[in-house]
């Protein structure tokens, strides 16, 4: 079981508290909520440059030295920072066999502008072993030869991995001016011996925990917006139900059942309220349910099969999949149910829709040529771009920030978790070899 660590932060210039979640269930269920957290003290910082405008389509990758903490275990600090950084597209990452200095010698502009470096990140860590670790990390701006910043980090031993993505959400928030997703996490149903279990795991696919919920079948679970709740559905006792994972009040609830399936949908805004599709009526329609109230309300009713509903970021709008016209497309309609239009027109087999945190972009699973494929597409039904071409590919969503996808994947045999960048570049499986894994969800914030 994993040791709870405590949040201390001083002098820091955004103070934020970040969360790591394990929960166990031995008979019925025990959650325990583990909050990551930094001891952090910041140099004074000079004005807000902006050093990479990542919302023009036309920017270029900063050439960034990540250079080899010492200390252990600095090395894989390090290379993690240098991995996440990577992954964005934003950043150029220099081989360390260039670099003319090390973290422990004194930083000098020229070592650096001699070898195309625009931004450096330098560090040393005390401790390891049994012992807290403490690191301490510099970010220097090459071109003006200063310090950007200077960060303490302490936590425990074993949560090297969260340390070093605090670090790089550090330093992508100072050259980009927006958070990075490096603390963020994924949930997704993993299935062992015939048995679905409800699992979380970092956004790089490091660090799974069991959450100890476990069914003959469970669907794609569905974070709130505030990342405190998941709902999930759960074939249990031969009945379909909705169930409500409360991380702040460590519990299970059943949100609703009925005769026939129900199977969860998606959050609105508030996380007092959800959506789903239910047989309840006959074929499967769209519901929204509230929390406290347990006020049931209509929203769809066709002769098809109204299923996998998702809520707009401002909860205006809902898109889902429907038979209705003869063949599973995507359909856009107002939260209260009324002016549905239909979305996709291209392709026979269109499901599974997730909205973009800010809106401008839905992605689903589409067939094209026998296989299934990830799309995204604008709200108006512009913009149709097929981002995979290998296996089957399905249960898609956005990143926090937008700019990253998860999904799942048969590319390699057994279905696993993958994720690409926004465009479809840099497409990499996070779960292991071995493990089957679907339904990835990737969390708020």
């Amino acid at each position: 079981m994993n040791t709870p660590l405590i949040i201390r932060t001083r002098n820091t210039i955004h103070r934020k508290r970040g969360k790591d979640l394990c929960v166990f269930i031995p008979c019925v269920f025990l959650c325990i909520l583990v909050f990551l957290a930094i001891y952090c003290s910041l140099c004074p910082v000079a004005e807000a440059k902006e050093y990479i405008d990542i919302s023009s389509p036309a920017f270029k990758k900063l050439p960034i030295a990540v250079s080899e903490f010492t200390g252990s275990p600095g090395k894989e600090i390090s290379d993690i920072i240098k991995n996440d950084l990577d992954f964005t597209g934003i950043f150029l990452c220099l081989e360390g066999n260039a670099f003319l200095e090390n973290s422990s010698q004194p930083f000098k502009q020229e070592n650096w502008t001699v070898i195309g470096a625009e931004a450096v990140v330098k560090g040393s860590v005390l401790g390891g072993g049994e012992k807290s670790l403490l690191a301490s990390v510099s970010l220097y701006d090459v071109t003006e030869g200063k310090e950007i910043f200077k960060k303490e980090y302490r936590t425990e031993a074993s949560l090297v991995r969260p340390l070093a993505h605090a670090v790089a959400n550090d330093i992508y928030r100072h050259l980009t001016g927006e958070q990075g997703i490096f603390r963020t996490r994924i949930a997704f149903i993993g299935r062992k011996g015939g048995e679905d279990s409800l699992s979380l795991m970092d956004w790089d696919g490091h660090r799974v925990s069991d959450l100890g919920i476990k069914g003959n079948v469970l669907m794609t679970p569905r974070w709130s917006k505030d990342g405190k709740r998941l709902i999930y559905s759960s074939e249990r006792y031969r009945q379909w139900g909705i169930y409500l994972l409360n991380f702040t009040e460590m519990t299970e609830a059943k949100v609703f059942s009925s005769k026939g399936t129900n199977i969860a949908g998606d959050f609105f805004p508030n996380a007092d309220s959800v959506i789903f599709s239910s047989s309840i009526g006959g074929s499967p329609d769209l519901y929204m349910y509230d929390i406290a109230t347990s006020k049931l309300t209509k929203l769809s009713s066709s002769r098809g099969i109204d299923v996998s509903p998702s809520v707009s970021p401002d909860g205006s709008q809902i898109c889902f999949t429907s038979d209705r016209d003869g063949t599973p497309q995507i359909f856009i309609m107002d939260s209260n149910g009324y002016a549905v239009r239909r979305l996709t027109f291209q392709g026979s087999y269109n499901t599974a829709p997730s909205w973009s945190p800010k809106g401008e972009k839905i992605v689903f699973s589409g067939r094209q040529g026998g296989k299934n494929h990830i799309f995204t597409i604008n709200p108006d039904g512009t913009g149709l771009t097929q981002l995979t071409d290998r296996g089957n590919n399905e249960d898609p969503s956005f990143s926090p920030d937008g700019r990253y996808i998860v999904f799942s994947s048969d590319r390699d045999g057994d279905r696993a978790v993958y994720i690409m960048r926004a465009n479809g570049e840099a497409q990499k499986r996070i779960t292991s070899k071995g493990m089957k894994a679907f339904g990835p969800r990737w969390s708020s914030n």
